[in-house]
Formats: structure tokens, C-alpha cells, sequence
């Protein structure tokens, strides 16, 4: 049995399916308990969610969030409590859970989870990829310096040591740390991560875990011709639709954008 958490919101739900239904098409002898954890899906979406994944087999764990939980809870312009769901998931998910992978609604799954699902990570908060871009990595270095930040992890796909993060991450210094780096923080759960537990996180390639639609060209000559389309194909596990455009939009165009239409469509005619 393997476990899968999101955090969103009513606004994600047709991506979520969509995500799902290609974790569960390629990965077919698996088990799933899909947890989500929100604060506000009607009860009906959740019910629509429920018939989905057990119709492909998994069960739906739901984790409430009550909204008086983080009243106290310094928040961020458009970034409401929810940003702290991700961070904190540890304190709700089940005590007798050690490990879980937290996926971002706007991902495709190509490829089988297990090497990833199953690394050792007995030492490691975290297993996450960071995208190697240099204006990328360069900026967040200058906007987070005071935090000796060696890489910039990406927060979409986190491999969580609930067992470690249990022991180890405090909601107070989450919260001081919001507090006092209001200005910095662009992307503040992503921030947070990276500026207190980056040494903790063990690095995992981005080609296969973390794959930025965005950056074909690039991840394809940085590689000398290696990464192209047969290789993600057949081995990347994990493509991230990254950044403000993503597929289910009309307006969008890019290079997988006829594979996200492909699984949106088997998502959109299942049965259940």
C-alpha cells in the first residue's frame, strides 16, 4: 500500500483526476490511499472524489482541516492558512503513517513510483528535486541568502519522512519564520522549506522526478540530445505543468500538452 497527499482546494479538483488517473494507469498492481487534506470542498465534490478513486481501486482518506486551526497563523497576501497544510501535514495524517508523497495537482505520472516511493530517506526530511536552471537558482540564492541556501527545491513532488518531521520540525519556527521574512517570501511554503530544511532534503534528479514542461529544450541540450522525447517518455516519472499556464486552459500550448489532453479525456470518461 502506498500513500499519496494533496492539499487544494474545490478549484483543483478536475486536475486532481486527472493526476490521479495516470498515477493509477501506470502504476497497475499498486494499492492507493489518496489523502487530502482542505478546509473546504463541499461535501458532495468529496463524495464525487470517493466514487473516482475507488472505481480505479484506491480509497479516499479525507483530512479535514479546521479553520480555526491556524487562526494565529501570520498569512500572506493571496497565500491563506492552507499554505501551512503541506509543512504540517505530519500533525494530521495518521501516527502510524512514517512516509508519504505529496504530489501537486498539475502533474502528470508517466512512469512507475516505486524507486522513489520506497528510497531510503531514514536521514532525510524530505527527498525533492530542484530545477537547475541558473537564473532560477541564482535568484532565490540573493532573495534567501541569510539561510545558506546551496540548492532551490522544488515543493510540487516531496517524498515526506513523517517519522523524522515529527521529531525534528517545530509550528512555532514556521510561524517566526513567516514573521519575520514577510517581504522575501514569493512562494512561501516552497520558501519555507528550502530556507529551514534544505540541508535536511536529499536530492533526487529532476529529469525523472520533477520535469518542467517549460524547459524541453533545455533539459534536451543539457543533456547532449539524451533527454528527448523517447527518454521522458520512458523513464521520467513525474511531468509538472510548473508556473501560471497550465494545460486544462484553453489558452495553453506546449510540448505535452496533447499527452495532458489524453489523460484528461480517459480521466473525464470514467466510470463510476
Amino acid at each position: 500500500m502506498k500513500s499519496i497527499l494533496v492539499t487544494l482546494d474545490s478549484n483543483y479538483l478536475k486536475p486532481l483526476k486527472v493526476m490521479l488517473k495516470s498515477l493509477f494507469i501506470n502504476n497497475p498492481n499498486e494499492e492507493f490511499d489518496i489523502y487530502l487534506m482542505h478546509s473546504s470542498i463541499k461535501e458532495e465534490e468529496l463524495e464525487d472524489l470517493d466514487r473516482f478513486i475507488e472505481a480505479e481501486g484506491g480509497r479516499l482518506k479525507i483530512v479535514q482541516i479546521n479553520d480555526s486551526y491556524f487562526e494565529d497563523a501570520p498569512t500572506l497576501l493571496h497565500y491563506t492558512k492552507a499554505m501551512y497544510y503541506r509543512l504540517l501535514a505530519f500533525k494530521f495524517l495518521p501516527e502510524e503513517l512514517d512516509r508519504i508523497l505529496y504530489l501537486d495537482p498539475d502533474i502528470l505520472v508517466i512512469n512507475p513510483i516505486d524507486e522513489l516511493y520506497n528510497m531510503d530517506i531514514d536521514n532525510y526530511l524530505y527527498a525533492a528535486a530542484y530545477h537547475n536552471i541558473i537564473t532560477i537558482k541564482r535568484i532565490n540564492r540573493i532573495r534567501l541568502n541569510a539561510y545558506d541556501i546551496k540548492e532551490y527545491y522544488n515543493s510540487g513532488v516531496l517524498l515526506m519522512n513523517l517519522k523524522l518531521q515529527r521529531e525534528t520540525i517545530s509550528e512555532e519556527e514556521i510561524f517566526d519564520f513567516v514573521k519575520n521574512n514577510r517581504s522575501k517570501l514569493i512562494m512561501p511554503d516552497q520558501d519555507i522549506i528550502n530556507s529551514l530544511y534544505s540541508k535536511k532534503i536529499k536530492s533526487i534528479d529532476e529529469k525523472l522526478y520533477n520535469y518542467d514542461a517549460r524547459y524541453y529544450s533545455y533539459y534536451k541540450i543539457t543533456s547532449n540530445g539524451k533527454c528527448d522525447m523517447d527518454y521522458v517518455i520512458n523513464n521520467t516519472v513525474f511531468i509538472h505543468f510548473c508556473g501560471k499556464k497550465k494545460p486544462w486552459k484553453k489558452s495553453y500550448s506546449g510540448k505535452f500538452h496533447s499527452l495532458y489532453k489524453h489523460y484528461e479525456k480517459l480521466a473525464m470518461n470514467t466510470k463510476y
